[in-house]
């Protein structure tokens, strides 16, 4: 079992930025990526995710405005949000993935960050 920790969350005005963390502890070695989704109201998505070889995919949407990263010697993932928009505002959570048979699925989930961009 992974254990997520994920502060970063907040209020910001549109066009800001935040950076949202989280820290990875206990079995970790077995991880192949690491994600960030949103839940928003009748809204689930995966928004970007690195796997262990650093490889780094984004939804459509955050384009050119997210970027997502890794400190693997500190096991953390980070989230850098920028030219924030009102559509952005999402209880954000990361998860670790792993191989099952011949998928890579969330296994662990952290507890959630609330995101709200106002206008």
């Amino acid at each position: 079992q992974v254990q997520l920790v994920e502060p970063g969350g907040g209020l910001v005005q549109a066009g800001g930025s935040l950076r949202l963390s989280c820290a990875a502890s206990g079995i970790i070695f077995s991880i192949n990526a690491m994600g960030w989704y949103r839940q928003a109201p009748g809204k689930r998505e995966l928004v970007a995710y690195i796997t262990s070889g650093g490889i780094t995919n984004y939804v459509d949407s955050v384009k050119g405005s997210f970027t997502i990263s890794s400190d693997n010697a500190k096991n953390r993932v980070y989230l850098h949000m920028n030219s924030l928009k009102p559509e952005d505002s999402a209880v954000y959570y990361c998860a670790a993935h792993r191989r099952i048979h011949a998928a890579i699925i969330p296994t662990s989930w952290g507890r959630g960050t609330q995101v709200t961009v106002s206008s």
